[in-house]
């Protein structure tokens, strides 16, 4: 842990309940957890205030850090201590019940059941509970009731059971219930907190029941009868892939099919400076990467789901006469108003905190791409879409035709005025070009000649303002001479070939200047912000799948071991990393960096002529060639 008691982003693991997700540190906190959701208020958010934000705490004494594993395959974390002949073993769970494939079909309490094993020599455990309700903002009180113990705040409470003799202290920020005690060989202890209820009743076998069903929920989900041929493309990666999938799983909301980019909020891209965002939304941007990722891994019915959400919310802003969104909440919220928390100190002092996000207003040209490209991803496996998907995807079409020449803000959604972003129009072009095969092989209705002439110009203004010929590279903006990673995505989107002198240009001046110890940035030019951040994973990841498709194997997995040795002791990735250091920054587990691992696998394989999922992915010579097929 760090002199200032915060510990690195790294240190974490994370459990959830496809509600809400807790991060617990090697050192056995649980630091971070929303309730009932995790785009709710935090209840313990020691992360991002260590000395108000509250904690539940269970450790071996005199023990700074634990060993951390996953139960194999599955979202159950176990915490170790060593002391001696004694080790004291943590499990955590979050249950969750029923049906857990797709969304709508699964429970889950709002409990956290921490179980406590003692081995060898007696182990000395100590614990602390403090609940701070609305992030800290909302007095708390602690009473005793039934065995067990209550905090509430007068709207909301929280249960702790399993322990008798425990102190309560006060101190400025609130009451802590603390325990010490000790543990004999073979001796097992069960603590359970709960949310917004007085049940303060404890069995262990109940405890012990959830920790075997959940472990095996989990496991039987990662392994799916869709998943049994992924090792004969994921190779020895293949554990790295099953991690990727059950962070995903684990970030996706049960009940709507949504998907967070992470669940936390304001861990920054920066130590100290103010790059720090909350990123328990679902982005539209994510979409069609991650059902390539998902239906790769044999999980179609998650990616059906999280099309579906997403017509479902973009549609209804249609429908009132409003622009789409490039997020929306887990439930489809499109209020996303952006709060700072001024009374948190922040992680290591990075202010402000932040909650909502005001990004959501902005107007982003790549959504309508993303949307187009993830329907045509189902329909090109099979998948029939309903009329209603199929009629906003029309409407979408002849929205893109009409807007694509206004400037945006852009994929990383930039700070200052719109511009004409290189990435942006790309998109566009795709949405386009998406449409009108839809309409082609799948029978969408719509306006086709307009559609294919704004392609058409689009393509055109793309080469002739988006590329510089002194840069030899496509550029951020048009007629910049500023470089940006998304512009790797260009030939795996089939806008050009990936032996155009252009692209290869393009991947050679990211990594001469995008690209530090193998790691990439987003952009380096200013941005409106002050300080600078952290190389970005799934740009990292762009960079393997293009090197790798055009024909640079060995390069490809220089990068991809680079950025693979960067995950933590469980195998998560942050959003970016200190390019020196390979520490973490930014929220934390990212759903984005884990998809992108996926996908890398797939084009790494291809490359090398392993066996792949039946459908090729986007930008291989395979799905080139399938696509001429269908013009012709």
């Amino acid at each position: 842990m760090a002199n200032d008691g915060y510990k690195p982003i790294a240190d974490y693991g994370a459990i959830g309940n496809l509600r809400s997700v807790a991060l617990i540190g090697r050192d056995g906190s649980i630091d971070w957890c929303c309730y009932p959701h995790m785009d709710r208020a935090s209840v313990f958010g020691a992360l991002l205030d260590a000395r108000k934000g509250g904690r539940f705490s269970v450790s071996a004494a005199a023990y700074d850090t634990g060993k951390q594993a996953y139960i194999e395959d599955s979202n159950v974390l176990q915490t170790s201590f060593q002391k001696g002949a004694g080790e004291l073993t943590v499990t955590d769970v979050m249950p969750v019940s029923g049906d857990i494939f797709g969304s709508g079909n699964s429970a889950s309490a709002a409990e956290i059941h921490r179980v406590l094993e003692c081995k060898g020599e007696r182990c000395e455990v100590v614990m602390e509970w403090s609940p701070r309700f609305d992030y800290a903002r909302s007095p708390c009180r602690i009473c005793r009731k039934n065995g067990g113990w209550i905090a509430t705040d007068g709207k909301h409470r929280l249960s702790l059971c399993g322990l008798a003799d425990v102190s309560v202290t006060q101190d400025e920020y609130g009451p802590t219930v603390q325990a010490r005690f000790e543990m004999c060989e073979g001796e097992r202890r069960v603590l359970v907190t709960r949310w917004d209820t007085e049940d303060t009743g404890c069995d262990p076998d109940r405890s012990m029941a959830l920790l075997r069903d959940n472990t095996r929920i989990w496991q039987e989900w990662a392994h799916s009868e869709g998943a049994v041929h992924n090792e004969d493309w994921a190779g020895e990666w293949l554990p790295a892939a099953i991690r990727s999938e059950l962070v995903f799983k684990m970030l996706a909301h049960g009940d709507t099919g949504s998907v967070a980019a992470a669940p936390t909020t304001s861990l920054p891209e920066t130590i100290g400076g103010v790059r720090n965002w909350d990123y328990r939304y679902i982005w539209l941007r994510d979409s069609s990467l991650t059902v390539q990722a998902l239906v790769s891994m044999g999980h179609k019915a998650e990616a059906i789901d999280l099309l579906n959400f997403l017509e479902r919310v973009s549609a209804a802003r249609f429908e009132q006469g409003k622009e789409l969104q490039i997020m929306y909440g887990l439930h489809g919220e499109a209020d996303l108003e952006e709060h700072e928390l001024k009374h948190l100190d922040g992680y290591r002092q990075s202010r402000p905190v932040r909650i909502g996000n005001s990004a959501a207003s902005q107007f982003q040209l790549e959504t309508f791409g993303e949307i187009m490209n993830t329907s045509y991803e189902l329909l090109r496996r099979g998948e029939i879409l309903g009329e209603d998907i199929m009629s906003f995807l029309s409407q979408l079409a002849g929205y893109v035709s009409e807007v694509w020449t206004r400037p945006d803000h852009g994929i990383w959604e930039m700070q200052g005025p719109p511009r004409h972003f290189t990435y942006s129009k790309l998109m566009a072009w795709l949405a386009l070009e998406r449409a009108i095969e839809l309409s082609q092989e799948f029978g969408l209705q719509g306006d086709i000649y307009t559609w294919r002439r704004e392609r058409n110009i689009i393509r055109g203004e793309v080469l002739k303002h988006g590329y510089n010929e002194k840069v030899g590279a496509f550029v951020q903006s048009f007629d910049s001479t500023d470089l940006d990673a998304s512009n790797l995505r260009i030939p795996l989107l089939e806008f050009l070939p990936m032996d155009d002198p252009r692209i290869q240009g393009t991947i050679d001046r990211t990594m001469a200047e995008l690209t530090d110890n193998g790691l990439v940035y987003r952009y380096l030019n200013d941005d409106g912000l002050p300080g600078r951040e952290g190389a970005f994973g799934i740009c990292s990841f762009w960079l393997v799948d293009v090197l790798a498709l055009s024909g640079r194997v060995d390069e490809a997995w220089d990068v991809f071991h680079g950025v693979v040795e960067k995950a933590n002791h469980l195998g998560l990735f942050p959003e970016e990393f200190d390019a020196k250091t390979g520490e973490h920054l930014g929220n934390f587990p990212q759903a984005y960096t884990h998809i992108g691992l996926i996908n890398s696998l797939l084009y790494l394989a291809y490359a090398e002529g392993r066996e792949i999922p039946e459908y090729a992915p986007v930008g291989t010579p395979t799905h080139r060639r399938v696509r001429e097929r269908r013009k012709a």
